[in-house]
């Protein structure tokens, strides 16, 4: 059982869930291959972009500032230096621009002390940062920006306002504080603080004053998981960072983190005016995710020759970049077993649609006991392949019964042929042994001068002499039905007048039929029938269909009628059985049939007649001498001639009839004598071709 092959069903269902599942699956891992691309790419692109519309912004913003400051260095204020109108004139600017200004420095060039500081700290950076502060500097600088300097602003007190006292919220992106599986809300706005100087020169172009301001930018952001605008990352030109998710890491230069070194390559590619993306794996510190960030940049211009290029990156998780790939594999997941369902559920369908017609086809098979009792195939499929095979398979079981009842009809034929030889050895060892006896006991009476008178002598040789005549034509009838079966028997074919041949036979019986008390009905024969036959042979035949119908009539009468294919139908004695079966030589022919009032045969054992060695019954080997050739040999000899004999019979007690068909050879009439050579031409010709379908006849072994 172990080895036992699964049913055509079993098969045909792990084989389509062996071919499904892997497809499904593949197909998942192809689709959500494709899905991670398509939205990283996505992501890409939003971050790119996100990253240099925060650039234009700021770098909008610090012309702003440039220009603002411009517009207060030519004030009368300024001119004057007197601090109350100076902080007057600041609140009213304050009140009227865009970005939130937290204090302002008014400083006189090379003075240890403000003019004006609103600030509790000094936000300018040393002089030597200041290009114009600069001793000894040539160049012609009127503007700069500084990152503020994030250890004076933790050192400052309270929480940050702007010029006039309003608290500034510092919600920058900072999602570490809100944990990293929890969104952000919405809308969050980033804080990014600069330091401007603006170089105030007198008529004279030599520097009179220095106009600092601590000013802030806020970027709406959305923070969210499935947002792709990104968190704010700035990095001045000194590689310092200025706003970042993580407050660590602002006022850090970039040297001192993980990913420098791709933070270095982003710089570079920024300053050569690109703008692309780049992932980072250790943003933050302590953790491992991976980032995703576009950069840009934008430049502040310090001089008409210098600029600075400043960094700007929008920077996500990769998770969030990846967060609708979760719902896109849930989708998938839902899909494949959706998917995976329906091919089980086809494949019990097709296994069973195709397994339930060749499962009837085997019960059908194994239904049939009796081949000659079949049904037809069942027919119930749809597929035609199917349909076609019960077809076949019905044919196949119909000829199998065509061939099983031609085994039986041959088994039956060899009892019947083993039958025949024992009866045809019984009649034969009798035909043989009683002339021999009669030969035998004949010569030892003769020989032991048993013999009374010379009358007495003679007469037992006539008796040995009748039976020596007797025995040869046994052996001669033998000799010639191996002949035939061997294909040597030859026949010599001659026109003969039919008249003639036909009253030598008769003449012979005539004496025969006197002593048995039959009534001999004769044909009258007023003309000629020549026919192309071998004499003796068609002799022979009669002789023997004479022979029969007297051994086998022991009162009536035997007529012989001739007819031809001019003659009238109604002389016609032959049955329709008799005309379809027989042989008939194409026109012109002659007919010649013997009918007996003898006992007659079942018409079911005509076909035997004909077979050598057999007679109708073994219980007539006794009354009725013979061997049963001599219808046989007549059959062959008369087919050898291009002719036919059949036997025909009502049934037991009402006679037979024996029908003998031979071509016939028609002269033609002619009206003047020296066409003479043209009709024997004619005639000969008629006999050569018979010769020569005779000829043709012994080569095929007939």
């Amino acid at each position: 059982m172990a080895n036992r092959p699964r049913s055509f069903r079993r098969n045909l269902l792990f084989k389509i869930l062996m071919f499904s599942l892997p497809i499904l699956l593949i197909g998942q891992a192809v689709a959500l291959r494709k899905a991670r691309t398509s939205l990283l790419q996505t992501a890409r692109q939003n971050l790119t972009s996100s990253a240099i519309r925060k650039a234009e912004e700021l770098e909008t913003g610090l012309k702003s500032v440039k220009a603002d400051l411009d517009l207060i260095g030519k004030t009368e204020a300024l001119a004057q230096n007197n601090p109350a109108d100076i902080e007057a004139l600041l609140q009213t600017f304050a009140a009227d621009i865009p970005y939130k200004v937290t204090c302002v420095e008014l400083i006189a060039p090379q003075a240890d002390e403000a003019i004006v500081n609103t600030c509790d700290r000094s936000i300018v950076p040393s002089n030597k940062q200041v290009p114009w502060l600069q001793k000894g500097s040539l160049e012609k600088a009127d503007f700069y920006v500084f990152s503020p300097d994030q250890t004076l602003l933790s050192q400052s007190s309270g929480q940050d306002t702007d010029i006039q006292g309003t608290p500034l919220t510092a919600s920058g992106p900072i999602r570490e504080q809100l944990g990293p599986n929890q969104p952000a809300e919405n809308n969050e706005r980033a804080r990014i603080q600069f330091v401007v100087a603006k170089a105030l020169y007198d008529e004279a172009g030599n520097v009179r004053q220095t106009l600092a301001m601590e000013v802030s930018f806020f970027q709406l952001q959305d923070t969210s998981v499935q947002s792709l605008v990104g968190e704010t990352v700035v990095i001045d030109p000194n590689n310092v960072i200025v706003t970042h998710p993580d407050p660590q890491h602002i006022g850090q230069n970039i040297d001192e983190l993980k990913d420098a070194q791709k933070l270095v390559s982003t710089i570079g590619d920024v300053r050569a005016g690109n703008s692309n993306f780049v992932h980072l794996f250790r943003f933050l510190p302590e953790d491992d995710r991976e980032w995703l960030a576009g950069y840009s940049g934008f430049r502040v211009t310090l001089s008409p020759k210098k600029n600075n290029a400043w960094t700007v990156l929008a920077v996500t998780p990769i998770n969030n970049a990846l967060y609708g790939l979760n719902e896109i594999r849930n989708v998938l997941f839902v899909l494949t077993i959706g998917l995976l369902a329906a091919s089980t559920l086809l494949a019990l369908y097709v296994a069973r649609s195709l397994s339930l017609p060749v499962e009837r086809l085997i019960r059908y098979t194994q239904d049939v006991d009796d081949l000659s009792q079949l049904t037809s195939a069942p027919h119930s499929s749809d597929i035609w392949e199917l349909n076609y095979l019960g077809t076949v398979i019905e044919r196949m079981l119909h000829r199998l019964e065509e061939n099983s009842a031609e085994l039986r009809r041959a088994w039956q034929d060899a009892q019947m042929a083993n039958q025949l030889k024992n009866e045809f050895l019984a009649n034969t060892s009798h035909e043989l042994r009683t002339p021999l006896n009669g030969i035998i006991g004949s010569i030892h009476v003769i020989r032991d001068n048993l013999c009374d008178t010379r009358e007495e002598e003679l007469d037992f040789l006539q008796q040995a002499d009748k039976a020596a005549f007797h025995l040869l034509s046994v052996i001669e009838d033998i000799l010639n039905i191996a002949k035939i079966e061997a294909g040597t028997l030859d026949v010599n074919i001659q026109p003969v007048d039919l008249r003639y041949i036909l009253q030598d036979v008769l003449d012979m019986q005539t004496l025969q039929f006197q002593q048995k008390g039959l009534q001999l009905i004769r044909p009258e024969l007023s003309e000629s029938i020549t026919i192309p036959v071998d004499h003796s042979r068609f002799k022979q035949v009669l002789l023997n269909v004479l022979s029969n119908a007297m051994k086998f009539t022991d009162q009536g009468s035997i007529a012989i009628s001739v007819t031809t294919d001019e003659s009238p139908i109604e002389d016609d004695v032959m049955s329709a059985r008799t005309r379809a079966e027989l042989f008939m030589p194409p026109a012109p022919w002659v007919k010649i049939t013997v009918k007996d009032s003898g006992i007659g045969i079942d018409p079911e054992h005509l076909s035997k007649l004909f077979t050598p060695f057999v007679m109708v019954d073994g219980s007539h080997t006794r009354p009725y001498e013979g061997t049963g050739l001599g219808l046989a040999i007549s059959q062959n000899f008369m087919r050898l001639m291009d002719g036919d004999i059949y036997l025909d019979s009502e049934g037991e007690g009402q006679g037979s009839t024996v029908t003998i068909v031979a071509p016939r050879i028609v002269k033609k009439k002619i009206s003047k004598p020296h066409h003479d050579i043209e009709d024997r031409d004619t005639e000969d010709g008629a006999i050569a071709s018979s010769s020569t379908q005779t000829a043709a006849a012994l080569s095929s072994g007939q």
